[in-house]
């Protein structure tokens, strides 16, 4: 399995955290409109993509999202305005997100994932960090007399495989896999947040008292949770300072437990320091590098009829600076190119007809027009953030 659906989930990622903000701040109407794309977007990646490791998980989100929507719906007129967030006090403002107080059952997914590390193509320093930190100890936890990192932090572009690493590591030592997304953690359990936070690490530590261990947390877009902030809506502060507490059970308390918080983010610059310290272990993940992009081209490419003259060895330096999704698009968008001008042809809609072979200028005219989804701006300061904080 690729990161190719990944493009599809970020896509997802970002409707919801648009809806979410809407959602905190009474603007009813725009907040539906976003939770609709954002289902409508994981639906699509589970039908393109049916056999997808994380599908269980997109398909709970997007359930999730789906009853968020009939809330609303329930609960405003056709005629009515949207609120201004700021006309309201903090009471107000609390009383607009207590509709998406949700039980604990509904924005955690637990499984036990099947991704091998096979799957996850290049990242091989990301790899050695996470197996050297959960792996290793998991199996001889007795040639680690001081401890382990428990705390783990996965930075870098987006597209570029932080989830599926996460799980990766979690099937590898045959773990419990417990999926929470930050952001959805801010809109849903805002009133009953304390609680449920006590109760997600309270459930891992039980799990591991059943003989269910090791337990991974894995906490996606963690700066949704953690992120530096101006002012704060209702009860983020409780939920965050909630998290922090548990953290420090796991990380300082926990020297035998075999339970690992990972959390994932696009933007580490905007995390809070005493949220960073606790983790440990704080891990770059970069973009593709020329044998993983080749790699990629092969796996995207395989079902694609190549010209016999096409070279990947010699594609993939000109995908320098794309990421994993990125990758995965230029090759939907060439395969587009082809079947678009077979059908453009009246005289080759015959049910046998078939694309011309895709040659290397195919691929060309398709990078002129698609440009890499991170910027140079943003890799310098993934780099620079990195110099200062990384620890691997």
């Amino acid at each position: 399995m690729s990161n190719a659906p990944k493009v599809l989930a970020d896509t997802a990622s970002k409707y919801a955290s648009e809806a979410i903000k809407f959602d905190s701040q009474g603007s009813r109407g725009t907040a539906i409109q976003k939770y609709q794309q954002a289902v409508d977007t994981l639906l699509r990646l589970a039908k393109i993509h049916p056999n997808y490791a994380l599908n269980k998980i997109y398909l709970k989100n997007a359930k999730m999202y789906q009853d968020r929507i009939t809330a609303l719906q329930n609960t405003i007129s056709t005629s009515e305005n949207i609120v201004e967030p700021d006309s309201l006090n903090d009471n107000q403002q609390a009383s607009i997100v207590e509709p998406l107080n949700a039980s604990y059952g509904d924005v955690i997914l637990q499984e036990k994932p099947n991704v091998k590390w096979k799957e996850v193509v290049g990242l091989d320093d990301a790899k050695k960090a996470l197996r050297e930190s959960i792996t290793f100890p998991s199996i001889r936890p007795e040639l680690f007399p001081l401890g382990w990192p428990r705390g783990i932090l996965l930075y870098g572009p987006p597209g570029c495989g932080k989830t599926i690493l996460a799980a990766a590591v979690a099937a590898e030592i045959d773990g419990h896999f417990m999926n929470v997304d930050a952001s959805t953690i801010m809109a849903k359990w805002l009133g009953e947040a304390e609680k449920n936070v006590s109760k997600l690490f309270g459930n891992a530590r039980q799990m591991i008292n059943d003989g269910k261990s090791p337990i991974i947390i894995f906490i996606d877009e963690v700066d949704s949770l953690f992120g530096k902030r101006d002012q704060e809506i209702g009860g983020e502060s409780r939920v965050r300072n909630q998290f922090l507490k548990e953290m420090d059970g796991v990380v300082d308390k926990g020297k035998n437990l075999p339970l690992y918080v990972i959390g994932a983010t696009n933007k580490p610059w905007s995390l809070d320091w005493p949220f960073l310290r606790r983790f440990q272990k704080r891990i770059h993940v970069t973009l593709p590098n020329l044998d993983a992009r080749t790699e990629m081209l092969e796996i995207y490419t395989s079902s694609l009829k190549l010209s016999k003259y096409f070279k990947l060895s010699n594609l993939a330096n000109y995908f320098n600076g794309y990421s994993g999704s990125d990758i995965r698009d230029v090759c939907q968008s060439v395969q587009l190119k082809v079947v678009s001008k077979l059908f453009d042809d009246d005289n080759n809609l015959k049910p046998d007809s078939t694309p011309d072979e895709i040659t290397t200028n195919d691929f060309l005219e398709i990078l002129k027009k698609r440009k890499p989804s991170v910027s140079d701006e943003m890799l310098k300061a993934y780099s620079d953030w990195s110099d200062n904080y990384k620890a691997l």
